[in-house]
């Protein structure tokens, strides 16, 4: 084994050379798909894979994989972050196209268990969550090969703008793009020639497919990858940044406006969008009469699910439904709209929610400690003082209680002395 290794980075570095990738965009710039393919197989034989997403437009370039050879080693990317959907699908295109050959790359434990030991790296460092789940699987994978081939197109990002058929990475392998000048409409006209299935996902929104965490429906006339990553500074996972040298730049401080933890997040929630299906959003929250009109379907749904809790909104309303929510978002719509902190209190102490609860809105430092005795333990900050304070932890403290919260050890000054109890008696 270590003197085939050696062999195989001896020789991949003067083919490559030899052929130069200039020579080898000319020589095919004109070929279709299938041809490019082909001759790639053909120039490397045994020492190229197939890298897929097993995504929305997979079913194209797998299809032509199963045209040059089934045989062809597939290499999926299992981050154990994908949409049940995805996982389906997998095997759906497998057996349709008879590939005998595809292999599922999963990160590795040690570094899981290290990196990302509570499963929510990809919402305080998506990046991170990225190397562990994708680069590294991958670039160990790619050791014994001397080319791979993506299904990336120019149409779907502005950095994928120039892609050519051929690229040559940093680690002197072949990268080949056989769909690099398809447009949308080549990819849809192709999936309805073969009459080739959808991924289950497509019709609901989703034209880009990733990691559940990270993906979510796009718009009409939106980028097809604009909901991958969504709000962040962020457009590749990392496997791609030989090209262009584009890597996703750390996300700025002004970006992380979720308040979590002691520190600031990027936020993977977003807000409810008309047009949006019940049955398909994930990590939105949903207004609450949205989420009454509609219950069964967000019921139904498999995705994570929120919940926006307006002043006004009768929480009496969904309290068989709380463990269905994974982030509850109550709106301070003014400063001076206090009606917030009894909703908070009523689904912490009272009806018993422990998840995420959030303040949204006309958050400000002085309504912060108070927001925490309710039930708070999020909070999506945009005012520039507020951030300061949290970041240099000078918020004013609650020395004083009138009235006691929950079971806190708490006692109440004034002239209530009924509400009055020791420190450490039972509430």
């Amino acid at each position: 084994m270590e003197m085939a290794n050696i062999q195989h980075s001896q020789n991949k570095p003067d083919k490559l050379r030899a052929l130069g990738i200039v020579a080898l965009n000319g020589m095919f710039d004109e070929y279709d798909s299938v041809g490019v393919l082909r001759q790639a197989r053909e120039l490397l034989g045994d020492d190229m894979a197939i890298v897929s997403s097993f995504g929305a437009d997979s079913a194209v370039l797998l299809h032509m994989v199963a045209e040059v050879d089934k045989t062809m080693p597939v290499l999926f990317l299992d981050t154990g972050k994908h949409f049940a959907e995805t996982l389906d699908y997998v095997e759906t295109l497998k057996d349709l196209f008879g590939l005998t050959n595809v292999r599922s790359l999963t990160p590795d434990a040690a570094d899981v268990t290290r990196f990302d030991p509570t499963g929510q790296l990809w919402e305080s460092d998506p990046d991170s969550c990225c190397h562990i789940r994708k680069t590294e699987p991958l670039n160990g994978a790619l050791e014994t090969y001397g080319g791979w081939v993506t299904g990336r197109k120019r149409f779907q990002t502005s950095d994928r703008g120039v892609l050519p058929h051929f690229e040559l990475t940093s680690d002197d392998r072949i990268k080949v793009n056989p769909l690099a000048y398809w447009t949308h409409d080549d990819v849809e006209a192709y999936k309805v020639k073969y009459d080739l299935p959808q991924h289950p996902l497509f019709s609901e929104g989703y034209k880009s497919i990733g990691c559940a965490p990270c993906t979510s429906a796009v718009a009409e006339g939106e980028d097809p990858r604009s909901g991958r990553w969504r709000g962040l500074n962020k457009t590749e996972c990392g496997i791609h940044f030989d090209f262009n040298g584009k890597i996703a730049n750390p996300m700025n401080t002004k970006e992380k406006n979720l308040f979590k933890d002691g520190e600031f997040k990027a936020d993977p929630w977003r807000k409810w969008q008309e047009g949006d299906s019940a049955d398909a959003v994930s990590y939105t929250h949903v207004p609450l009469p949205v989420f009454l009109e509609q219950r069964e379907q967000f019921m139904n749904s498999q995705h994570p699910l929120g919940l926006l809790i307006s002043p006004g909104d009768k929480v009496e309303d969904i309290v068989g439904d709380l463990s269905r929510f994974s982030s509850i978002a109550i709106d301070f719509p003014a400063f001076t709209d206090g009606r917030g902190y009894s909703t908070a209190r009523l689904l912490s102490e009272r009806y018993g929610f422990d998840g995420e609860l959030r303040a949204t809105g006309d958050v400000l430092h002085d309504q912060i400690p108070l927001m925490r005795r309710c039930g708070f333990n999020a909070l999506i900050v945009t005012n520039a003082a507020t951030r300061k304070a949290l970041e240099e932890d000078r918020l004013a403290a609650v020395s004083v209680f009138m009235q006691p919260v929950g079971a806190s050890p708490e006692v109440p000054a004034g002239t209530r002395p009924f509400l009055r109890r020791a420190v450490n008696e039972p509430a």
